[in-house]
């Protein structure tokens, strides 16, 4: 067994381990039974119809909207919430990739993103299983749309293929392919030393704002260190199983809500197998052209036209009948949640499931009042909480409560003023 904290030494830099599962004693990892807590975060980046969404009334015996009535059976699973958006995030389709960053003025000129919810918990979490974090998208446009950014404001890519997701959580490769990925990141942990070799070199003539932000790359680069050492670590262990059989590979995007139905099973799957504890998934509607609403039966536009719908009859009809086909996908994903067990619970009762957009109506591209409804992870649901719609909350307010759910020291995140007021563990 390794001692309980050990180090790597070498080009000047002496690096603690993260603390692993192996330097615990036995006994130790054997009292280590409290449940696991869990987030998935879902955006659509055209939103829903508002009106049929957001319920009349509030409080705990709110009516349920048209929308919510397909999600009758777990009412008192969910809080629906109205009046909320991110303060200074405006300008329509550019707040995509804002929503769970709360960056402002993503329109201005030399605008850089902030680190997204999900990496923000993880860093917190810290990697103790397999993948910290996964980052999923239905049709997404890799190279400009992510839900997940580094604390650097860096895009982190979507996998939009459930196939290659499942087989990165269940296929164990051969010796030959485990000794391959060991080398790989062996190669990188190289690479590594050699640019802090000779950063350290450089920094001796800067002046002192310039070392200050070395010593913010020094950071960012011992942190990539421990990521590739518990990486390595992870690799060395023997993949989790599963009874269910690889999805099939699904590259049409007019087969929109079969990718997003799969890509749910996916996220549900690394749940159930402790592949990971935080998923997000953004649904780009944006860069999805016609799409199969039902067998034989297709949109007669884009998505993102459609959404511009200028109350036009037939196209409003088209995005009612997308919306109830999400909401019956949120509705499978309780469902399952809730049938499967841990430690004598439902999945759903430690798993919080976010639904929302950085749209409140796409067809006026306004970026208040966001669609926002979160189910499970152990709240006190059953309620519509509604905020001012013309003074919204800090849709981060709601985003603390989580990160502070999910058992996480964190006062506040993007532009929030506290916890989301009305919203209270179970």
């Amino acid at each position: 067994m390794l001692a309980r904290r050990s180090f790597l030494k070498g080009v000047g830099v002496t690096l603690a381990l993260p603390l692993l599962e192996c330097m615990n004693p036995v006994f130790v990892r054997a009292q280590q039974t409290q449940l696991p807590r869990r987030m998935l975060l879902i955006s659509n980046n055209l939103g829903i119809l508002p009106k049929l969404f957001f319920p009349t009334t509030t409080g705990v015996d709110y009516e349920l909207s048209p929308y919510l009535k397909e999600l009758s059976e777990f009412r008192k699973d969910f809080t629906v919430v109205s009046g909320l958006s991110h303060p200074g995030v405006v300008g329509g389709h550019s707040t995509e990739n804002c929503f769970l960053t709360a960056a402002r003025g993503p329109t201005k000129s030399g605008f850089r993103n902030q680190i997204s919810l999900d990496q923000f918990a993880a860093e917190k979490m810290g990697q103790v299983t397999r993948f910290a974090s996964l980052n999923l998208g239905v049709n997404i446009d890799k190279g400009n749309r992510s839900l997940s950014w580094t604390r650097d404001g860096v895009l982190l890519p979507a996998e939009d293929n459930a196939l290659s997701v499942f087989r990165k959580m269940f296929l164990q490769g051969n010796p030959q392919e485990v000794a391959l990925q060991l080398h790989r990141l062996e190669e990188r942990g190289s690479i590594l030393d050699t640019l802090l070799a000779q950063a350290k070199s450089f920094t001796r003539s800067l002046g002192q704002d310039d070392k200050e932000r070395m010593e913010q790359y020094f950071t960012s680069v011992r942190e990539v260190e421990e990521r590739l050492t518990t990486a390595r670590e992870w690799e060395l262990r023997p993949r989790p199983s599963t009874t269910e059989s690889e999805p099939p590979e699904v590259k049409d995007k007019k087969r929109f809500f079969e990718k997003f139905e799969l890509l749910l099973a996916m996220a549900r799957l690394a749940f159930e197998s402790d592949s990971t504890r935080i998923v997000t998934l953004m649904v780009d509607a944006f860069a999805t052209p016609v799409f199969e609403l039902h067998q034989n039966q297709s949109t007669t536009d884009g998505y993102h036209n459609l959404s511009h719908h200028g109350q036009a009859a037939e196209k409003v009809k088209q995005l009612e009948d997308a919306d109830y086909q999400q909401m019956g996908l949120l509705r499978k994903l309780f469902t399952e949640l809730a049938a499967k067990e841990e430690q004598g619970r439902r999945l759903l009762d430690h798993t919080m499931v976010l639904y929302g957009s950085n749209m409140g109506d796409a067809n006026t591209h306004d970026n208040s009042n966001l669609p926002i409804l979160l189910a499970g992870g152990g709240f006190q649901h059953g309620q519509h909480l509604a905020f001012p719609r013309d003074s919204n909350a800090p849709l981060s307010n709601l985003f603390v409560s989580m990160l502070q759910q999910l058992g996480l020291d964190a006062e506040s995140f993007g532009s929030s003023t506290g916890r989301l007021h009305g919203l209270e563990s179970a």
